[in-house]
């Protein structure tokens, strides 16, 4: 099985995986290694490239019913395939976990809704076993972090479409891996980047492009959540999959949910692009000790005592190629409230997320009554007609089922994506290039143009007013 896993890194060429690719705490000892995958990273960003196609905007052949399979089926695998049992044109045909239970008790949840899928688990390779299964057009991939670059090339090679969770890669070079399959294969990688769907967030986009906000200027986005006990120290996930991150890794490693949204409204990929990045973390306070007082309790955690844990905040700064800039954050460790904390700034005013305000002036917010007005007028149409039921059958909110319902409903209509590969590949090595700074004390380091240049006339994806499609079915059950 091993052998097997190693002949498929080695034919898409995923051998070489950048810091992120040493998943193991043993492989942070080796200096030598980790200065070479510093330098890795510091070629990859600088790679110069010539698209083979545009996937920006590509609107591949309508599917009147899009056929579902997933692989990784945990809290939010299988959240996922009872949100998409209920869109119209919908049928779950196949489910993958390593874990049976995992994967029985996703079935059943779509059983309800009278679909018998194939299932595959118990070994490490049955995920390939569901992406050649012919009856198939759109895989979910919702693993952990490290398998998402490989099980969505290898789904494309095998025809089909794929959305990923959050980040869509964890290596600059998984990145061009993955714009160069959907390119060549000509298959959707779209991110799943549930934040875009947020209500406030698409009133902010609404506004951006309006001009109400006038030119923008700069954005500010964090991924702030205390996730200590909660998720990192703990067994909720396989292997400890995510702890491990934190503990072989220094950066800003969950990037995509603070940026997203601000990319958008700042026409990032269709408009403008990234320059260049800097990068600093803090030092660990927390997770260290932690780790000594878990360990004391349960011998899973020994392995953690004295790992290098990453610092518990990191700021990166990022400069765009017309001159805004970027503040991202990211902290999972500290005790404040907040997820995300979205700012975006113009020449005109400004717009600020948790709490929802806007001002125009110096003088401060605008008032409660003028606030209200500028919802009504903002409100984009996807929201009116769809977000009542979403918020109904739920995820997040509503986002979840949002942004699932309008990936149906693309793909039926044969329309463009609202978000394609190069958006979540660019939103995404922000991690490994954060790492690098961080790793040479905060220098800048180039951010790839994934595009290849097409940036400079790409046209806006996010049709947030449905000017195309919305004609999906979606219904509470």
């Amino acid at each position: 099985m091993e052998s097997n896993r190693r002949d498929f890194l080695k034919l898409t060429g995923i051998g070489s995986l950048g810091l992120a690719g040493a998943s193991l705490l043993s492989s942070c000892s080796d200096q030598k290694d980790a200065q070479s995958n510093l330098n890795h990273i510091e070629e990859q960003a600088a790679k110069q490239y010539t698209p083979q196609f545009n996937m920006h905007g590509y609107s591949a052949p309508a599917i009147d019913v899009v056929r579902i399979g997933a692989i990784g089926l945990g809290g939010r695998g299988s959240g996922n395939m009872r949100r998409l049992a209920q869109i119209d044109g919908v049928e779950i045909r196949a489910l993958c976990d390593l874990e049976p239970d995992n994967t029985e008790a996703a079935a059943e949840s779509v059983r309800h809704f009278d679909f018998e899928p194939e299932l595959y688990s118990g070994h490490e390779d049955e995920w390939k076993k569901l992406c050649e299964q012919d009856d198939l057009d759109l895989i979910i991939i919702g693993t952990p972090w490290h398998l998402h670059a490989p099980q969505a090339i290898y789904a494309m090679e095998q025809g089909k479409h794929v959305a990923v969770e959050v980040p869509i890669a964890v290596t600059v070079e998984e990145c061009w891996q993955l714009v160069e399959t959907s390119e060549r294969t000509r298959k959707h990688c779209m991110m799943m980047s549930n934040p875009n769907y947020g209500d406030f967030n698409m009133m902010t986009l609404g506004m951006a492009r309006d001009g109400y906000l006038g030119d923008i200027i700069h954005g500010e986005g964090a991924y702030i959540h205390d996730l200590m006990r909660s998720h990192n120290f703990t067994h909720r996930y396989h292997n400890m999959w995510r702890l491990k991150e934190n503990a072989t890794r220094d950066g800003n490693l969950y990037p995509t949910h603070g940026l997203g949204s601000l990319c958008q409204a700042m026409d990032i990929n269709n408009g403008d692009q990234m320059d260049y990045l800097v990068s600093v973390s803090s030092n660990d306070f927390m997770m260290g000790k932690t780790a000594v007082e878990l360990a004391a309790e349960d011998p899973a955690f020994e392995q953690f005592v004295g790992a290098k844990f990453r610092g518990n905040l990191n700021t990166s700064i990022i400069k765009t190629k017309k001159g805004r800039t970027i503040m991202l954050q990211h902290d999972v460790t500290s005790p404040r409230p907040g997820v995300r904390f979205d700012l975006l700034s113009g020449t005109e005013g400004i717009v600020q997320n948790r709490p929802p305000r806007f001002s125009r002036s110096y003088g401060g917010w605008v008032s409660d009554s003028e606030f209200a007005d500028l919802r009504e007028k903002y409100t984009p149409e996807i929201s009116k007609r769809v977000g009542d039921i979403a918020r109904q059958i739920g995820g997040h909110g509503g986002i979840d089922t949002l942004m699932s319902w309008r990936l149906v409903d693309c793909l039926r209509n044969g329309i463009p994506l609202d978000m394609s590969v190069y958006d979540g590949v660019l939103w995404s090595v922000i991690a490994p290039l954060s790492e690098w700074s961080v790793a040479n004390n905060g220098r800048p380091i180039n951010v790839p143009d994934f595009t290849g240049g097409n940036w400079q006339t790409n046209g806006r994806l996010m049709d947030i007013e449905l000017e195309h499609g919305g004609n999906t079915g979606i219904k509470p059950v």
